[in-house]
């Protein structure tokens, strides 16, 4: 009965007006999360998926508009076989689980040329099927790493320039950040105005490394498949008691 109030008092005392419109969240900690109970990181990975709808709810309600789930990283790629096959099995799940409700459109980040086949396959198809949704955009960020999305970013603006007939020498003389921008994973998408990472560590780790330059940072300590409605709601209050200079 206290939870709840504070829950309700906390989610009363937001100023709807100073919601952020994108929310980044790194889900770390579900193989701490298993560890701790004696189970199988499989485990963990499974409790980690079965959180992310509601969270997804949690946003729709604070009137979020952009999520972005940072649900492999290229890092994650050279984990034991072991790990790794029930893990991407587990995310196949959750991102067709996102798709068949109807209720977001689900839009994949990341380099799917990293993936085994048949995975990627299965994650363009659930992404798909969402295709004319209109509701909340979710990014399923995939054998992401924000390393490799700025040299992906680049190496297609340099395809499309040299496709326009422009040589290096041009394409370096005029280059832009904009030019750039335009090609990342996210394109057409505003950047993350707040970024929360659960589990307690404190580091981006490759997540967003350019979207997040002038992102406010939330650090959690719960691991993700502990993370409550209480603790999402801190993390906007936190947020819209931070004043945004944007450098100025």
């Amino acid at each position: 009965m206290v939870y709840g109030a504070y829950e309700r008092r906390v989610a009363r005392e937001l100023p709807r007006e100073s919601m952020p419109r994108h929310v980044a969240v790194m889900l770390d900690g579900n193989r701490r999360w298993a560890r701790a109970r004696g189970e199988g990181t499989a485990t963990g990975h499974q409790a980690g998926a079965d959180k992310i709808q509601d969270l997804l709810t949690w946003c729709e309600q604070a009137g979020v508009e952009y999520v972005t789930l940072w649900l492999l990283s290229t890092d994650n790629l050279n984990r034991s076989a072991d790990e790794l096959t029930p893990l991407l099995q587990i995310i196949v799940n959750a991102v067709s689980d996102l798709a068949d409700t109807g209720h977001w459109h689900v839009k994949l980040v990341g380099a799917p040329d990293l993936l085994p086949r048949e995975v990627a396959r299965s994650l363009r198809e659930s992404a798909q099927r969402t295709a004319d949704v209109t509701g909340m955009t979710v990014n399923a960020a995939v054998a992401y790493g924000g390393r490799r999305e700025i040299a992906d970013a680049v190496r297609a603006m340099l395809r499309a320039r040299a496709a326009h007939g422009q040589s290096i020498e041009e394409i370096a003389e005029d280059l832009t950040v904009e030019d750039i921008a335009e090609h990342l994973y996210t394109k057409g998408q505003p950047d993350p105005d707040l970024v929360i990472r659960t589990s307690g560590e404190q580091r981006l780790g490759g997540f967003l490394l350019w979207q997040s330059a002038k992102s406010e940072f939330y650090f959690c300590e719960a691991y993700w498949p502990d993370f409550r409605h209480v603790d999402f709601l801190r993390a906007l209050r936190a947020y819209a008691g931070r004043h945004r200079r944007f450098g100025t």
